[in-house]
């Protein structure tokens, strides 16, 4: 009869520590955006040499607006088929990851 009681008492007490409750941390996330001042120019303003190297990378790519920021990196906004995209570049035309 005592192991009786002992067991159903374990067994009794193993649920109890189910029926706790479960503590949520509540975590803020701060998410930062830094945007690059880029400011836009006209088509005939990009030099030849990011022109030239969007032509040999992406021959199929249409040029729709381009922009630049003070340290001459540019931004080229771009349509292929129906596809629309951004690429970066510096004033010699290399390609940059942003």
């Amino acid at each position: 009869m005592k192991k009786l009681i002992v067991s159903a008492a374990i067994v009794l007490g193993s649920f109890s520590t189910f029926a706790t409750p479960v503590l949520n941390a509540n975590k803020e996330l701060q998410t930062v955006n830094v945007q690059e001042e880029y400011t836009e120019v006209k088509l005939e303003e990009v030099p030849t040499a990011v022109k030239e190297a969007l032509k040999k990378a992406y021959p199929e790519a249409v040029l729709d607006k381009a922009y630049v920021n003070p340290k001459k990196e540019y931004k080229l906004d771009i349509t292929i088929g129906d596809k629309k995209g951004s690429l970066f570049a510096d004033e010699s035309g290399k390609w940059i990851q942003k």
